[in-house]
């Protein structure tokens, strides 16, 4: 009996288990949960299906010796990879870009820096909200995107230069119905009007409703590729709508997007994200 037990001691060695082996384990399980919630909402989900498939079909090859089918695998997975990596091109770039806004350095040595930079004014809120509500009226189509942290630059150069201070005169009357610059999106950085008539990227997510026209496709694909704020004016029904980071806020009175403009205003750095995510589940529609 004390013979297998020392064999057991010599075969089934158990290493010590160190406190940096606990933390591998730990980040190896963040990373991989997130990947998975990732790709449940991407064409990756649909994939992954496939490739268990195959692999369950590589492991019964190699159970039973199969070696033509394994030289096969072999030769074809550098292939298979990179067709991969193709494929899921547009889901891998919006993950580095959210990930690349995530600025956890910056977070990191903010920690105990209560000053914030002021975004734009209060009278820039004001009159965008002003602007967003006399054209909702009236049923004047609108897509206004305000710049946060991630230039807009590229979609700048789409457009046409206006360089002009945001005042409720100036939004009414760039989308005013058979006016030059009245189809396309506004761009607004600071406290200036940038650039009129861009054009944005449309969101291929599925889930939008089919009821939603061009104008709301652009305002969330513009929010999924960068961090701004887009607020949608309907030319067909005259509604508010707000898109943040993919999500989009339907029908919204003047004093939730004035709640939602004071949550980019970077004024009151405290309070406005605790109020945003309070209510942005609830008000979603």
């Amino acid at each position: 009996m004390d013979f297998l037990f020392d064999i057991n001691r010599t075969t089934l060695h158990m290493p010590t288990i160190r406190f940096f082996d606990v933390l591998e384990i730990f980040i190896i399980a963040f990373l991989v949960y997130h990947i998975l919630v990732w790709a449940k909402d991407t064409r990756l989900w649909s994939l992954l299906k496939g490739v268990i498939v195959i692999v369950v079909f590589i492991l019964i090859a190699a159970i039973f010796n199969m070696s033509t089918i394994l030289w096969i695998v072999e030769k074809v997975i550098g292939i298979a990879i990179t067709a991969m990596v193709v494929i899921l091109q547009p889901e891998l770039r919006k993950a580095l870009e959210e990930l690349g806004r995530k600025n956890f350095f910056a977070n990191l040595f903010a920690i105990g820096d209560g000053r914030t930079e002021e975004r734009f004014s209060d009278k820039t809120l004001n009159e965008i909200t002003r602007a967003c509500v006399e054209m909702g009226k009236v049923r004047t189509g609108a897509l206004i995107v305000i710049e946060q942290n991630h230039p807009l630059t590229e979609y700048e150069r789409t457009g046409i230069d206006v360089d002009g201070i945001v005042t409720s005169q100036l939004l009414i009357n760039i989308f005013e119905h058979n006016t030059p610059l009245h189809d396309g999106a506004v761009i607004i950085r600071g406290d200036r009007v940038t650039s009129a008539t861009c054009y944005l990227p449309l969101s291929d997510n599925m889930g939008i409703g089919k009821e939603l026209g061009t104008r709301h496709r652009a305002g969330i694909g513009v929010s999924e590729a960068t961090d701004s704020l887009t607020i949608i004016v309907s030319e067909e029904t005259g509604k508010i709508s707000v898109a943040y980071e993919g999500e989009l806020e339907r029908a919204v009175d003047s004093d939730r997007l004035r709640e939602r403009l004071r949550f980019i205003q970077n004024k009151h750095k405290t309070e406005a994200p605790v109020k945003h995510f309070a209510r942005k589940a609830r008000a979603k529609r």
